[in-house]
């Protein structure tokens, strides 16, 4: 996730609205075709974020009351579709009941400094999904 003021102030926002979509994820082969072809069809700035990770933030050009994203290389054959970051109040209340209602947790819990953390889950039918939990004291 962006430390970025617009995505910060996304957060902020989505964290007063429970269980809304407030980023999301694209995972490519080739990140520069990916850039391009998103780009192109949609108009979306595409800057590599500062620091040694390789990710790169999706403006998406909408009002804070819209996602942005991030696009990374493919960690592995299975990292398949696009993944969307749900905001909860709690990561791990909310994992809890994913794992409780039938569901898996594919990454626990991890912490994004001073961001927040976030979780990476899988429903009943195998559909991938993450949760956001904000919170500026992450470590």
């Amino acid at each position: 996730m962006s430390a970025q003021s617009k995505t910060k102030s996304k957060g902020a926002k989505a964290a007063k609205t429970s269980a809304s979509i407030v980023w999301f994820e694209v995972p490519a082969d080739n990140v520069e075709r990916a850039k391009k072809f998103y780009g192109q069809l949609f108009g979306w700035k595409i800057e590599k974020f500062p620091g040694p990770m390789e990710y790169w933030h999706i403006d998406t050009g909408g009002g804070d009351d819209t996602p942005d994203g991030g696009l990374l290389k493919r960690q592995n054959p299975g990292h398949q579709g696009i993944t969307n970051y749900i905001n909860v109040e709690s990561v791990t209340k909310f994992a809890a009941r994913v794992e409780k209602l039938g569901g898996k947790i594919c990454m626990p819990k991890t912490a994004v400094p001073q961001m927040g953390y976030f979780a990476v889950c899988q429903d009943t039918e195998n559909n991938t999904f993450a949760l956001w939990e904000m919170n500026k004291n992450a470590k």
